[in-house]
């Protein structure tokens, strides 16, 4: 069997096998561009909810496969394998700025308002209509080009796939290194569609010319002229119109994207918005939600001095707590700089007004308060609820008790969440109590006020925390506070003595009450049940049906047939059809694993540091930098110990998911921030390229499996839609049921019972030897 080496160094005319070999790369390069951008662009979409994640992967992979066995199926003709890609790079190119346009038009067709909350269902339509075109487009190039490769250049049929796959990988390697670097920092979506079109044009016309030196100088010039163009006049005309209709019926008074999201400002006659990726961050003139952020822990404090604000600085909470005369330090910590730079220009050009008592930090609010040696005596967690893993990272056990070891004798923790002021429906009553009962795993005395917006107060001393609205009423009036809604009429309303009596009743826990930790991140599935209730209860009813499961049960069911199924392939009695069996089940499993393994790494890195998304190219790019190594690898191995290899992968990849939460589980409790900068910077893109590896090392080998005794074009893109096909399973079950309702850890060994069913199958049956 030929090696990489022996691909490149084959007797073929070299402009015609380097042109190729590009080819393969910009088919990765185009596809990992395309995917960074569109789930970027479905966050937004989508207001932030990492349901949409899990969606659009799993839609993702899914498409890719079906055109990967769509071209698969079809028998390929003679002398037309370098046409076909060109045309499907050509489609490749043209159809992704039209996919992130009707991303965004679907918004319109499913939200009744901007930024009204879109359900799990539209999710799902939106993302299989709208990435169907690009996406098979991605998988039926993958088998085009390993037919190319095939026929081209005179390889047998699984060197011609491997070569693909190693070359793919590659190509999207630096296409995420690239966007990380360069394109998601400097240009908007429709620009880097803009750049990638040209990319796929100039290359298919490489491709079907055969070009010399002097005409792919001229032509180079061109796609450059038309790059240009497209990136200064048309991109921007796209962003401006797709934007319109996105918005309908409201002004847009600016966009910008940083790295850590999409930031718009909304205009509705004197009354100016603040959206973050789809979501309301700050209004103008909303006294209320400033007052309340900040008025009722301060109030709950003797004399509060020292302030640490995390989150809020767009909603005045800075300015309200600079109304106490007892503060003398408030600490701010705000994670985006282009939010407070937006919320100043366009909401409030005091929002951080000069003050000696005020100290900005532009961090991750729980990295900051981990590497601070300050002590404080109020500190405000000023966070929306915990829909997504990056806010539920501030409503865990694991960052109450770090709460705790920043305050000062007598200091308190505040919060608040979202409530309801007459009824909390079970749903709710059933989150509440889990933050109630994660509070109490840090703190022994928690008080609540109820109302819209429920807050929650906690401290280490009893005499501390007060449920009397006098006592709050007094502090207010010896402050001197000027307040028009946390004031002495409105204070002892949200305290009257049966409502606080009858939210204490409600908050006790029960014997189904779980724990909120980082990467057991119960109140991430509360809130997705929360949320879904609003637009299809049968869906809700659905995930509190799976979610009463006990996971005991789960898992010896997942593995009894999966086990089942391999006792039973494992007696085929066609030995080759065993063996093809068994390198199926492999890739399946290799894909399933290698998503589980891309998902904790993402949400684990969230649990942790909190900015995925400015680091979520980087850590794809080297899963697929690892991926490209490992095909490498693989390639390259004597095929005559194959069944020892494929049997060894598979126990590597069986164990990856347990020893990877062991690894990152150890690193999350580092706070030293050189430390974590090595982690962040280092150690995780490491972790992702290994990762990386392991997946690509088995594709070489299983498709060894697959076609050892004959060449089987038609059956070129089986192995990738299975690899697919498992991922595109991994993305929609563990981001949607097994992560929120029972966390990191019991995935993990659910993960490696996956692999065993093929493990068993691979050890029934001995490969033959591949010697060439």
């Amino acid at each position: 069997m030929q090696t990489p080496s022996d691909f490149v160094a084959i007797d073929q005319p070299q402009a015609s096998a380097r042109a190729l070999q590009v080819a393969l790369m910009l088919t990765g390069f185009s596809a990992i561009l395309g995917q960074i951008v569109l789930m970027r662009e479905l966050m937004t979409v989508f207001n932030g909810n990492e349901i949409s994640l899990g969606i659009l992967l799993a839609t993702w992979l899914f498409w890719t496969s079906v055109g990967s066995i769509a071209c698969g199926s079809f028998p390929p003709r003679n002398g037309n394998a370098l046409c076909a890609v060109a045309v499907l790079e050509c489609l490749l190119g043209v159809s992704l700025p039209l996919t992130i346009w009707a991303l965004r038009a679907s918004k319109s067709i499913f939200q009744t308002v901007p930024g009204e909350l879109v359900g799990p269902l539209p999710m799902l339509i939106a993302s299989l209509v709208c990435l169907s075109f690009f996406c098979m487009v991605a998988g039926a190039l993958f088998v085009a080009a390993a037919r190319a490769c095939n026929s081209e250049f005179a390889v047998d049929a699984r060197t011609a796939v491997s070569a693909a796959y190693l070359l793919e990988a590659a190509g999207s390697a630096i296409g995420g290194i690239t966007a990380s670097l360069l394109l998601l920092r400097f240009f908007d979506p429709f620009q880097i569609a803009g750049i990638v079109l040209v990319l796929n044009l100039l290359m298919a016309c490489v491709l079907v010319l055969r070009m010399n030196r002097k005409q792919f100088g001229i032509a180079l010039a061109v796609a450059l002229l038309l790059a240009l163009l497209i990136v200064v006049r048309l991109a921007p005309w796209m962003q401006s119109q797709a934007q319109t209709r996105e918005w309908r019926g409201f002004h847009v008074v600016a966009s910008r994207d940083s790295i850590y999201g999409n930031l718009l400002v909304t205009q509705t006659g004197d009354l100016r918005s603040l959206y973050e990726n789809g979501l309301i961050v700050a209004t103008t003139h909303d006294q209320s939600a400033a007052e309340e952020s900040v008025h009722y822990a301060l109030l709950e404090h003797p004399a509060p001095a020292n302030v640490l604000l995390i989150g809020g600085v767009a909603s005045g909470s800075i300015a309200e707590t600079q109304k106490h005369p007892t503060v003398e330090r408030i600490d701010m910590v705000e994670l985006d700089p282009a939010l407070i730079a937006t919320a100043r220009q366009y909401l409030n050009p005091a929002v951080l007004a000069s003050d000696p008592r005020l100290h900005l930090h532009l961090k991750d609010g729980r990295a900051w308060l981990n590497a601070t040696r300050e002590s404080f005596d109020v500190i405000i967690v000023n966070v929306p609820d915990p829909r997504t893993a990056q806010l539920n990272r501030f409503y865990t056990a694991e960052f109450f008790l770090a709460a705790r070891n920043h305050l000062a004798p007598g200091g308190l923790l505040a919060l608040q969440l979202r409530s309801a002021e007459e009824f909390l429906s079970p749903d709710l009553q059933a989150f509440l109590r889990c933050i109630d009962r994660t509070l109490h795993e840090a703190f022994p005395y928690v008080v609540a006020i109820p109302g819209e917006t429920i807050h929650f107060f906690a401290a280490t001393r009893a005499d501390l925390l007060t449920e009397d609205p006098r006592v709050l009423v007094a502090r207010l009036h010896e402050r001197d506070l000027n307040t028009q809604y946390v004031s002495q009429y409105f204070i002892p309303y949200r305290m009257m003595p049966d409502r606080m009596a009858e939210l204490r009743d409600q908050l006790q826990s029960t014997a189904n009450t779980q724990v909120n930790r980082d990467f057991t991140p119960i109140a991430y599935y509360f809130n997705v049940v929360l949320w879904s209730a609003q637009f299809k209860p049968d869906y809700a009813d659905l995930l509190r049906a799976v979610s009463q499961a006990d996971f005991k049960l789960v898992f010896g069911t997942v593995l009894l047939v999966l086990l089942c199924a391999a006792a039973f392939f494992a007696f085929v009695p066609a030995r080759r059809q065993r063996i093809r069996t068994a390198a199926a089940c492999s890739m399946a499993a290799t894909g399933f694993t290698l998503m589980a393994l891309q998902i904790f790494l993402l949400l684990a890195f969230q649990s942790i540091f909190g900015f995925v998304y400015s680091q979520l190219a980087i850590l794809i790019a080297l899963c697929m930098a690892g991926i490209a190594l490992g095909s490498w690898l693989g390639m390259r191995r004597n095929k005559a110990h194959a069944s020892r290899a494929v049997a060894l992968t598979q126990l590597a990849l069986a164990l990856s998911a347990p020893l990877l939460m062991l690894c990152v589980s150890q690193l999350a409790k580092l706070s030293a921030p050189n430390a974590m900068w090595f982690v962040a910077q280092i150690v995780f893109p490491s972790l992702a390229a290994l990762s990386g590896i392991l997946g690509g090392y088995q594709f070489p080998i299983a498709t060894a499996m697959y076609s050892a005794e004959e060449d089987r074009q038609q059956s070129l893109g089986t192995l990738y839609a299975l690899d697919l096909l498992g991922g595109c399973l991994g993305a929609l079950v563990l981001s949607g049921y097994l992560i929120p309702v029972f966390g990191f850890w019991k995935t993990a060994w659910l993960c490696a019972a996956v692999n065993l069913a093929p493990l068993l199958l691979v050890a029934r049956n001995r490969l033959p030897d591949f010697r060439e």
